[in-house]
């Protein structure tokens, strides 16, 4: 069992530690029709309220490594976005972490995207600039060569990254939405840890983008039920993935539905809204050829919270014509 473990943490380590220590791909989420604002910069100030979006994945559960650590990827991240009416557009903010093995990633950004209304919908053109701090513990990995040049003489590294990310955001309310982003554009190097002969040994940032869109479906003659199919593609121009899922939505309180990541697993999706707030989870259940333990399913929970903005009214007067 112990040799199975070592065999499974290994493959996750070739991932992520090649001759130039590429990041794994950017974290993989389930309820990808509620994160506009986390894949596009180009979302900031499209819909007239400031919203906050938050979730927490736990993917992969009970894996472990050879002495019982836990080493499946583990994330949470929030984001806040608001409309600027004065700079014609909206201001974002979002912080993430990211953990997977003895590898952390935190990241912030800040983006603002400029809104117009093009149609009966807006666009959006928005960019955010990022500070990405990744770290890994050398010291906590299980050399399958003793005297390894690299991890026998590492402890736990770190480096800051700086980044920006590029993207365009359309959406129609009540109908659709479409847009399409860029991310770690340039997919920036940090310090050399080592050199080896297969090259230098440097922690990076991963370029990827994103393709997202999705549909309304109103049903005739029963305007209560909602059906909401929606897709999320990725690439990092050497993979790629892609989400499908569909929601069926009640007076626009409570869903639930599935979804579908290409050769990787399926999940439940249900959820509620109560007047502001809206609450999710999603349960994924894996189909891929990594074997994972009993129990050993994507647990993730989303919590969103929008306080919409109502544009004031002036005071109307009215002139008496007896007093002047």
């Amino acid at each position: 069992m112990k040799v199975l473990r070592r065999i499974k943490i290994s493959v996750l380590l070739i991932i992520i530690s090649q001759a130039s220590l590429h990041a794994q791909q950017e974290p993989q989420f389930t309820q990808n029709m509620f994160y506009d604002m986390y894949y596009n910069p180009g979302f900031a100030g499209n819909v007239n309220a400031i919203c906050a979006v938050g979730s927490y994945r736990y993917q992969w559960a009970g894996f472990k490594d050879s002495e019982g650590n836990h080493v499946a990827p583990e994330t949470y991240f929030i984001t806040v976005n608001a409309p600027v009416k004065i700079l014609r557009g909206g201001l974002s903010a979002y912080i993430m972490s990211d953990n997977i093995g003895y590898e952390k990633t935190i990241a912030v950004k800040l983006g603002y995207a400029y809104q117009k209304r093009i149609g009966f919908g807006r666009l959006g053109i928005g960019a955010q600039f990022a500070l990405n701090n990744r770290t890994l513990d050398f010291s906590k990995l299980d050399p399958v060569e003793d005297n390894d040049p690299i991890l026998s003489s590492q402890g736990e590294e770190s480096d800051m990254l700086i980044d920006f990310s590029l993207g365009l955001y359309y959406r129609v309310p009540g109908s659709y939405y479409i847009g399409i982003s860029g991310i770690n554009l340039l997919q920036s190097d940090g310090k050399t840890i080592a050199t080896t002969t297969n090259g230098d040994f440097a922690l990076t940032l991963d370029r990827t983008f994103y393709l997202l869109g999705g549909y309304e479906f109103v049903f005739p003659g029963n305007p209560a039920w909602l059906l909401k199919p929606s897709l999320l593609f990725k690439t990092n121009m050497s993979s790629m993935q892609l989400d499908l899922a569909a929601l069926l939505e009640y007076k626009e309180k409570f869903w639930g539905g599935l979804s579908y990541r290409l050769q990787d697993a399926v999940a439940i999706i249900i959820g509620m809204q109560f007047k502001d707030f809206k609450i999710g989870y999603s349960y994924d259940i894996n189909i891929s050829k990594l074997k994972m333990p009993v129990g050993g399913g994507t647990h993730e929970v989303m919590l969103s919270y929008c306080f919409k903005l109502e544009i004031e009214k002036g005071r109307k007067s009215y002139k008496n014509t007896r007093f002047l």
